[in-house]
């Protein structure tokens, strides 16, 4: 193998009579694949017309490759003060791809960390994930440093550790290169893999001479591989392929079919078919494959525009049959429909009139009374109906058994409710350092399925930010998309938060535009809430919508101030007039709140006592 000398007239005398053999035009390097990554020096003192020269020693090196998925792969870095990857060895396999790449390097024109170039393709660009061939294939892992300075960082032990992970190194140096520091990077022997090239104008020539250290014996040709479909020559050995759609055998060098569908992964739908090496998917009768070539779709033979159904066509596999709006039915032709007079013909169940419909039918209450939630009976507006979300804490500091006792209040409100799509709705939002909507306005419909969903929410600990928590409940929890009744319907808008501790955010922006949304606003704080964060939160009169006790022992105060501001009495001047349906369903959300955060503070009373007790416990024996 060629040695390039650091002596200038013998330099010039080999390259000169490099220059004087006959040069093959298209030659390739075939002797099997190879994982090369080129690691350019690009710091601030390669002049811009030395960095074009090492551009053309890359692509000259590139050009006497064969490159490609199963031949050689190639990657470029560059580095000054950082590495900088150009492309990597799964990026490009043709030689005009990976040269428009090179073209379009912009120098980092930086210092010259050379130790942090090569940690780098230790580390990234010779893993599998960025190209490489494991190393199990023994496919040679060749790193070219080209520099033409001293390193600014230390380079010997972290060359040292590339090389026994498999890399081999290349040092090239041009013109101020240190021959020490060149040296420290390089595989043994040195003679081989150490060149100082004295000026930028011969790297060009000192190419073609380094191109044959990467070319050798190409075992495949040299002797008999005995591989059935494909043979890869590796630097001192060979080993065999096959073609896709096949299997390597025991014997290491003949190749079988495989049946795609037996191992289950094909991915299709209805039906895998095995054909040689590869297979097909096909669906089952009345069904089409879609583009995937894997799913299968059902025929709409509704589509064709010739089932001549009055109101609607339901496809089904192997056709199509016609279907009326729900009050209507079927006639013998099973294609047109006759509406029925359900007022009569079904047992509405309306307890005082019913009105009949097309296809449908309503139940109506006599002046003074409201419809229920069952859409049936008629009854006072003592119960009334309002949208309730409520906001609760699940920060750090409210501890796991606490939170349990927050869970159980959320679902005593409920049980107070008259939950349903007509009625009563109901969400919950936790907060900590983010956001999380459990369950929105439109989730469910009965006060069983929000106490189960209650009380499998998971505690989120983390951080207090009320004031996120606030924006995502006027954004969000209360538009008409995630169940929230239009403001036309006047449907009481009621949120409710609960905290323990001071915000980590600012609160009074949202709980600002919250109020001004038409939402009553109620704020109940423990343990360490901020008095001045509570007031922020509550609707006016604030007095009469919030809450601030270490035990809750002063939340029974809330119910007549609520009553007296909300539904004036006659003759006290007030000019609001409001629903006395919507007054008295929030003075009764207020009083089973009250109700409910009694006993709460009864519970969290005993708790803490447990745990004063036990941490005394604990302390006598320290």
């Amino acid at each position: 193998m060629m040695k390039l000398l650091p002596i200038a007239p013998i330099l010039l005398l080999l390259l000169t009579t490099l220059e004087a053999r006959p040069k093959p035009a298209a030659l390739k390097c075939r002797t099997g694949p190879l994982d090369i990554v080129f690691v350019i020096d690009s710091s601030r003192s390669v002049r811009p017309f030395e960095f074009e020269t090492m551009r053309r020693f890359m692509m000259d090196i590139i050009g006497s490759l064969d490159v490609g998925p199963n031949a050689t792969r190639v990657g470029v870095i560059q580095y000054s003060s950082q590495v900088q990857n150009i492309f990597s060895l799964k990026t490009f396999f043709t030689q005009a791809d990976m040269e428009k790449a090179i073209n379009s390097i912009v120098p980092l024109a930086q210092g010259t960390m050379t130790g942090l170039a090569i940690q780098y393709v230790m580390n990234v660009a010779f893993t599998t994930q960025e190209g490489a061939r494991p190393l199990h294939k023994k496919i040679p892992r060749i790193a070219i440093i080209v520099t033409d300075g001293r390193p600014q960082d230390r380079v010997t032990e972290v060359a040292t550790q590339a090389r026994n992970a498999g890399i081999e190194i290349y040092a090239v140096g041009i013109q101020r290169a240190d021959m020490n520091s060149l040296r420290a990077m390089a595989s043994p022997p040195l003679e081989e893999h150490v060149f100082l090239v004295e000026s930028f104008e011969l790297i060009q020539q000192f190419g073609k001479q380094f191109q044959d250290k990467l070319c050798g014996v190409n075992t495949c040709m040299e002797q008999e591989h005995g591989c059935q479909h494909s043979c890869i020559s590796t630097p001192s050995s060979f080993y065999c392929e096959c073609n896709p759609g096949y299997r390597l055998n025991v014997d290491g060098k003949t190749c079988s079919p495989i049946n795609a569908c037996e191992d289950g992964r094909h991915g299709c739908q209805h039906q895998c078919v095995s054909t040689r090496g590869s297979y097909l998917c096909h669906c089952r009768a009345g069904y089409y494959l879609n583009q995937d070539k894997r799913s299968c779709s059902m025929i709409d033979y509704c589509s064709f525009g010739n089932h001549s159904c009055q109101h609607e066509c339901v496809s089904i596999p192997n056709g199509h049959y016609c279907r009326c709006r729900s009050g209507f039915t079927l006639q013998p032709d099973s294609k047109s429909c006759r509406a029925t007079d359900l007022c009569n013909g079904v047992d509405h169940g309306c307890e005082f009139k019913c009105v009949s419909t097309e296809g449908s039918y309503r139940c109506m209450c006599p002046e003074g009374q409201q419809l229920q939630a069952d859409g049936k009976a008629c009854s006072k507006c003592g119960t009334g109906h309002v949208d309730l979300v409520m906001v609760i804490d699940g920060s750090k500091s409210v501890r796991p058994q606490n939170f349990e006792l927050v869970k159980q209040f959320v679902n005593r409100i409920v049980d107070l409710l008259e939950v349903s799509p007509h009625g009563t709705r109901v969400g919950l939002v936790q907060y900590s350092s983010r956001v999380r909507t459990e369950f929105p306005l439109n989730k469910y419909h009965s006060a069983d399925e929000i106490k189960k969903a209650v009380m499998e929410v998971e505690y989120m600990e983390k951080g207090t930010m009320t004031g996120l928590a606030l924006k995502h409940m006027v954004e969000h929890s209360f538009s008409e998309l995630e169940g929230a009744r239009p403001l036309s319907h006047n449907v009481p808008r009621i949120g409710l938060v609960f905290t323990d501790g001071r915000s980590q955010d600012d609160i009074s922006e949202w709980a600002r535009r919250a109020k001004e949304s038409g939402i009553v606003m109620f704020a109940v704080g423990v343990g360490k809430a901020v008095e001045e964060e509570l007031r922020a939160i509550a609707s006016e009169p604030v007095e009469q919508h919030f809450s601030y006790s270490a035990d809750f022992t002063t939340m029974t105060h809330l119910v007549e101030n609520f009553k007296l501001n909300i539904c004036p009495e006659e003759g006290k001047g007030e000019t609001e007039i409001r629903s006395p349906c919507e007054c008295e369903a929030l003075v009764q959300f207020q009083t089973n709140t009250v109700a409910i955060l009694q006993s709460l503070t009864e519970k969290i009373a005993q708790m803490t006592a447990r745990l004063e007790d036990l941490e005394k416990q604990i302390a006598n024996k320290k």
